[in-house]
């Protein structure tokens, strides 16, 4: 009998909520800083990953987007996207919809092309090397204004076609999703769905707003919902998937432990949540955080192939193809039963 462990890691999987920029290891950070001479503050990788402990999420962002910094060609976010790739693909992962932050890079003179061309043959590459789908997603930065988003938009549209939808990230605290309601009722004029980090540091009416006021069909997140119940049921009786990150939510101080995450509580209230990396550099893999919501929440082997069915459910794809891969898993826990 297949332990749960190896159930785990055997299930197939789709992964809704992972930053590109946060799948950048610090050997590939020096390394992009050699290629473009481009000094950084701590002398080694290691001493890098030894600076990965965070009092919050603002203080993540700020390393998040020094690391960024050392992207500045075409080949460069085509190898992080195609490492990105290479990594999930020893993780049971056959679907992926990643976000990046263009306004990052746009700020430094990097042009948009660059940027978008280049992760976008690094998905393909990954795709054709691993049978690996993907969905691409750019995101807005909330912290800037929301007129900057609509000078980003018009940067995206030419590549309009390349996108399943637009996400809003960064720091939370200080900017509701109201604030970007407008470009984001632009984003829906250009046939693009939407997608919102909501109640992960703000409060659960962050999470009403994001579907009330933009419209967001996926709240990436969204763990502070349990502070509303009312909330929650709504969410499980409309089945708006929530892409949470429970490492990620630990290691920014979110919940103290894991043994306190709300993944298990929302899964048996019926909302449709998965399990998802964030930023892997930064707070471990897919499959890691897979083992870890395991130990620390007494998952059981319904509770995986619920967990591994909703990231299927909640992902982009067409409903044909969502029904093959919840009925390849639905086959796969019949026979290890």
């Amino acid at each position: 009998m297949r332990s749960l462990e190896g159930l785990a890691g055997a299930l197939p999987k789709a992964e809704l909520h992972v930053h590109l920029e946060g799948t950048l290891e610090p050997e590939m950070v020096f390394f992009l800083a050699k290629k473009h001479g481009v000094k950084l503050r701590f002398p080694t990788a290691t001493a890098l990953r030894q600076a990965y402990r965070f009092q919050d999420l603002q203080s993540f962002l700020d390393l998040y987007e020094e690391g960024a910094g050392v992207l500045r060609e075409k080949e460069d976010f085509h190898h992080l996207a195609l490492a990105y790739m290479d990594r999930i693909a020893r993780e049971g992962v056959w679907h992926v919809e990643p976000f990046f932050d263009p306004q990052i890079h746009t700020a430094r003179g990097v042009g948009i092309g660059d940027v978008v061309e280049g992760v976008l043959s690094g998905l393909r590459e990954g795709e054709k090397k691993h049978g690996i789908s993907w969905r691409l997603i750019p995101s807005f930065l909330r912290h800037l204004t929301e007129a900057d988003a609509m000078r980003t938009f018009q940067e995206l549209l030419p590549y309009r076609k390349h996108f399943a939808a637009v996400g809003l990230d960064s720091s939370e605290k200080g900017n509701p999703p109201g604030k970007f309601e407008r470009v984001f009722a632009q984003v829906r004029e250009a046939g693009l769905k939407v997608v919102a980090h909501a109640g992960e540091e703000g409060p659960a009416t962050y999470i009403r707003e994001a579907i009330e006021k933009l419209k967001a069909v996926r709240i990436d997140h969204g763990v502070r919902c349990v502070e509303d119940p009312d909330l929650v049921k709504e969410l499980a009786q409309k089945q708006i998937p929530l892409t949470v990150c429970p490492l990620s939510n630990i290691k920014l101080c979110v919940f103290k432990k894991l043994s306190e995450h709300p993944l298990k509580e929302l899964l048996h209230a019926g909302v449709n949540v998965t399990v998802n990396s964030d930023d892997p550099a930064f707070f471990g893999g897919l499959l890691e955080t897979w083992l870890a919501c395991l130990k620390e929440l007494s998952l059981g082997e319904t509770d995986l192939a619920q967990l591994a069915k909703n990231s299927f459910a909640g992902s982009f794809l067409s409903d044909e193809e969502k029904m093959k891969w919840i009925q390849k898993i639905d086959r796969l826990v019949g026979v290890s039963a």
